[in-house]
C-alpha cells in the first residue's frame, strides 16, 4: 500500500494498492494534466533519491519561508509563523524530510496548519502526523480533499481565529473556500497577510492579481473581484507574502484596493486606449 503523489501538483492520496488512473486535482480547469501524461511518486521515493532539500530562510521576525530545491510540482512557498507560544503553518509543501524536522522543530514546531486551497493540500497529513498539528481547511472545499483525517478540522463562515493573532478569513476567488491568512503582530505590529495565491503578487511589486486558473489563464469575475477587496478593505494589514516567494513590502492595503481595480477596469475594457 502507498500514499502516491501526483507528480504535477505534488498532492498526496490516501494509502492505495496501485496508483489512481488521474490526479482529481489535476483533471479540473483550474490546473492541468503534464504533456508527458500523469505520473506518480512517492514521499518515500522522494527522501530516498535524495535529489530533494528544504530551504528555509527567515523573513522578518516571526516569519521564516520554507521553499523545496530543486522546484518541485507547483513549486510554492510555504512559511513558518511563530506567534506567542503558537506556530502555524501556512500552506503545505510536499517534501518532508529529518532535516526539515529538525529545522522546524528548533524553531518551536507546529501547532496548526492551515490551507489557503487545495493546490497546496501536498502532504499537509505527513506534517501534521509528525508535529501533532492540526490542519485547517474550509468547509467548501471539502471535495478536494484527497487524503482524509481526523486532523482535519473544516471550518466555516467567513473568519476563524486559530490561536490569538491569527485568523483565516475566507474570501474566495480561486477556489469556494479560498483562505487568507491574517498575521496581526506581523511587520512590527502593522499587519500581514499571506495570502497563497488567492491574491498573487506580480512581477511589479507595487501590484497584485488574482484569477480563477492561473496555468489556464481564466480571469475572474469583476464583480467577484469587487467583493474580495471590499472584505480585504476590512482588515488592516501592510504587507502580503505570497505563494511565489514575492512580497508587497508596504502600503500593501492600498495596493490591493488599485489592483483590484485596474483588473476590473480591464475586464471593463476601461485600461484600453486603441
Amino acid at each position: 500500500m502507498n500514499k502516491f503523489i501526483c507528480n504535477t501538483c505534488g498532492v498526496q492520496t490516501e494509502s492505495a494498492g496501485a496508483a489512481p488512473e488521474h490526479c482529481s486535482i489535476c483533471i479540473e480547469e483550474r490546473q492541468y494534466v503534464s504533456t508527458k501524461g500523469q505520473s506518480w511518486t512517492t514521499l518515500e521515493e522522494m527522501v530516498q533519491s535524495a535529489a530533494y532539500q528544504n530551504e528555509i530562510t527567515s523573513e522578518e521576525q516571526g516569519l521564516s519561508s520554507i521553499t523545496t530545491v530543486p522546484s518541485f510540482a507547483i513549486g510554492q512557498t510555504a512559511y513558518l509563523v511563530q506567534g506567542e507560544n503558537f506556530n502555524i503553518l501556512w500552506d503545505c509543501l510536499t517534501y518532508l524530510d529529518a532535516p526539515t524536522i529538525e529545522k522546524i522543530k528548533a524553531l518551536g514546531g507546529i501547532d496548526a496548519i492551515a490551507l489557503s486551497h487545495p493546490h497546496y493540500y501536498s502532504t499537509q497529513v505527513e506534517w501534521a502526523e509528525t508535529f501533532d498539528a492540526a490542519i485547517y481547511i474550509h468547509e467548501d472545499d471539502k471535495q478536494w480533499v484527497t487524503r482524509p483525517s481526523e486532523r482535519i478540522i473544516f471550518w466555516s463562515g467567513e473568519t476563524l481565529e486559530v490561536a490569538a493573532g491569527f485568523t483565516l478569513h475566507r474570501i474566495g476567488g480561486h477556489f469556494k473556500g479560498a483562505a487568507i491568512l491574517e498575521w496581526k503582530d506581523g511587520n512590527a505590529g502593522k499587519g500581514v497577510l499571506l495570502t497563497g495565491d488567492i491574491v498573487r503578487v506580480v512581477a511589479d511589486r507595487e501590484w497584485v492579481s488574482f484569477m480563477y486558473s492561473y496555468p489556464n489563464f481564466i480571469p475572474l469575475p469583476g464583480s467577484t473581484v469587487e467583493r474580495m477587496a471590499a472584505q480585504l478593505n476590512e482588515i488592516r494589514f501592510d504587507r502580503v507574502y505570497d505563494a511565489f516567494h514575492r512580497t508587497v513590502v508596504k502600503d500593501a492595503g492600498e495596493a490591493v484596493q488599485r489592483s483590484a481595480k485596474r483588473y476590473v477596469d480591464a475586464l471593463n475594457g476601461v485600461l484600453f486606449k486603441t
